[in-house]
């Protein structure tokens, strides 16, 4: 990198990439106007550089995996089955944990009443906030209920204090809300900035790993729904979670897109009460809840949800337009998608609605990106166009492809048996699938290889 002679430099919002001017394009991740200009504190910088040298002291040498302990590794239930889930078992001592969502979802909330969970059982938690005082806090935890002595709070921003309040309580697990208010004093820039961002993650993560202790980092996310700061960020930490779902309802959903000690993709489900959040044991269960009874447009589908099957209610609406423009829109879901497999039916069917309004949603508010719910929307759209209702008892699940082909699906057991346990009679899914689910007695299993046969047999 050029020298900078202003004091001045130039981060990547979406990748940390520097730069010693300001550029259109980030030459790193290609995104446009994403750098921003921080200013630069040699001091910081030098001073940088020499903590993260090393983690255990001035010298470092390697070692072989035998001579590597795990005996002191392992997990930290939390007692919240639902976020235990997602966390792959627990949390594992010495992660850096980031958890994202939007204003108002409940962020703080769950990570309370994890920090009530922890206490009950024993562990020493430090539950550090820069956004509100030891007074709004202590009114917020009112509500979840009564807190132990293992549950210490502190109200400070600032990073060489909370080392220094670290290093003598020694806790088990650190929650900090939020990243966004943390400052060092060594970097000159306001807190929430790229650089303030960057230098108290990279803090927080020697915390982590040399002190052994479990943290949870808040962070808030961008209008795009993504988390604010340097994409750097999400690198730099063990696991990201996600918490989804509109705060005018009820439901919450946490989601796991990074764990580098458990699976990805995994979800959790939380109802927003006025004692806080409680678990939905059955997520199933819940999404199919005020489900209507013979009413056309309505199909229940299986996705798979990290290692959790999920039945959902898939609902479509197809009217004809008096426009030259038909409107295609979706909710919870990829209107991407919509468009192709609204093509598929045009050419393979020779189904004529190129000329109809179209609508998906997703019952419940859920987002599902999975392909395997391409046949459930399918068999909406023609339920809809012909006014014909599909039955009550059956579940279909199965990607559609550019032919008219249904191609197969992972983990097609664990559906069929998610779909038996509610009570379904009947599994529409592919044909090559069925040798996977030929053990499965008490429901009828319907193997179909295109979508015609799927309507045949529906």
């Amino acid at each position: 990198m050029a020298k900078n002679s202003s004091g001045y430099i130039y981060f990547c919002n979406e990748c940390g990439y520097e730069s010693s001017k300001w550029l259109g394009q980030c030459p790193a991740c290609k995104a446009w106007n994403s750098l921003v200009e921080e200013k630069v504190d040699k001091k910081a910088v030098s001073s940088a550089g020499k903590a993260s040298g090393s983690l255990r002291g001035e010298t470092a040498s390697p070692v072989t995996f035998d001579n590597i302990s795990l005996k002191e590794e392992g997990r930290i239930s939390i007692g919240i089955g639902e976020l235990d889930r997602v966390l792959g078992g627990g949390i594992v001592r010495g992660s850096l944990i980031l958890v994202g969502g939007d204003p108002g979802i409940g962020k703080s909330t769950l990570l309370l009443q994890a920090c009530k969970h922890l206490s009950d059982a024993g562990h020493e938690v430090l539950y550090i906030s820069g956004e509100e005082s030891l007074k709004q806090i202590k009114l917020r935890a009112i509500r979840i209920g009564e807190f132990g002595e293992h549950v210490k709070v502190l109200c400070e921003t600032s990073l060489g204090e909370i080392g220094r309040v670290v290093g003598k309580n020694a806790p088990e697990v650190m929650v900090i809300d939020s990243i966004q208010t943390m400052q060092s004093d060594d970097i000159d820039s306001t807190p929430g900035s790229v650089s303030q961002v960057r230098e108290a993650t990279s803090v927080l993560m020697r915390l982590a790993k040399e002190k052994g202790i479990a943290v949870f980092v808040v962070g808030h996310v961008t209008k795009e729904g993504t988390v604010a700061g340097p994409r750097v960020l999400e690198h730099m930490v063990d696991t990201v979670l996600y918490f989804e779902g509109d705060r005018h309802a009820s439901y919450r959903i946490l989601r796991g897109v990074k764990n580098r000690f458990g699976s990805t993709n995994d979800m959790g489900v939380f109802e927003m009460k006025k004692e806080g959040l409680i678990e939905v044991k059955n997520p199933s269960e819940y999404m199919l809840s005020g489900r209507p009874v013979n009413v056309s447009g309505s199909v229940v589908s299986c996705s798979m949800e990290g290692s959790r099957p999920l039945l959902i209610e898939i609902q479509a609406l197809v009217s004809r337009t008096s426009f030259g423009y038909p409107k295609r829109q979706t909710a919870g879901s990829d209107l991407n998608r919509l468009n192709l497999l609204m093509a598929v039916l045009e050419k393979r069917l020779e189904m004529k609605i190129a000329d109809y309004d179209a609508y998906i949603n997703i019952a419940g508010g859920i987002k599902i990106s999975e392909p395997a719910i391409d046949l459930g929307i399918v068999l909406a759209i023609v339920s809809s166009f012909r006014n014909r209702a599909i039955s009550d008892d059956t579940v279909v699940f199965g990607e559609v492809g550019l032919s008219g082909e249904i191609r197969p699906v992972n983990a097609p057991a664990q559906r069929v048996q998610e779909a038996l346990k509610l009570g379904f009679k009947r599994v529409v899914m592919p044909a090559s699938n069925l040798e996977a689910a030929s053990e499965i007695k008490g429901i009828e299993i319907v193997g179909v290889s295109s979508i015609s046969e799927a309507l045949d047999k529906i």
